[in-house]
């Protein structure tokens, strides 16, 4: 493509229509759900556990429907890996981290840090660190901390955030990012 004005589509004007489109397509909704409807019939999910050394790689939702039997999988594959003890994952939660993997364009599975924790373990990690929360929506099954070789932290928070859905933690010093449900807001650095 040119920028010339020779009767055919400019460069020029092809930017300019990508950022209107974008503009347009900047969601409003208030989980990721919606923000998916654009994504096509099928949303995957691809996951690599740090901890257990597990892999996931699954489709979970087909022309608008969940599939019971793949959200159980990644139910199980998010367990508290300390106790073995399983929770279902909210739904809204496993559509941010499909959204915001979408939008980093990437092929390589997130690393999956923290998925469901038990209070027990909830607790543990709070005796030994100030930036673990009491009330942690990871104990509701409703956030995921994690990472991407490829990507940075700074990249991936704003790709969560572009979702519009959830809160999103940026912990650039251990270099993850923290993504869930619950109500909208950003913090870290």
């Amino acid at each position: 493509m040119t920028d010339d004005t020779s009767g055919g589509v400019t460069r020029r004007a092809l930017l300019g229509a990508f950022a209107a489109t974008t503009l347009v397509a900047t969601p409003t909704f208030s989980n990721a759900a919606g923000f998916l409807r654009g994504a096509g019939d099928i949303r995957r999910l691809r996951m690599v556990s740090t901890r257990t050394g597990e892999k996931i790689d699954t489709i979970y939702w087909i022309e608008g429907e969940y599939i019971k039997d793949a959200v159980k999988e990644i139910s199980r594959f998010m367990r508290d890996w300390r106790l073995d003890e399983v929770k279902n994952i909210d739904t809204r939660t496993i559509d941010i981290m499909t959204a915001a993997h979408n939008l980093l364009d990437t092929k390589e599975p997130y690393l999956l840090l923290s998925g469901y924790r038990s209070s027990g373990t909830n607790a543990m990690l709070r005796s030994r660190s100030r930036n673990v929360a009491k009330n942690s929506l990871h104990i509701q099954g409703q956030a995921a901390d994690l990472r991407l070789k490829s990507r940075s932290v700074g990249q991936m928070s704003k790709a969560a955030a572009a979702c519009r859905a959830g809160g999103v933690g940026k912990y650039s010093r251990s270099n993850f990012v923290h993504m869930d449900c619950g109500v909208v807001r950003t913090w870290g650095g």
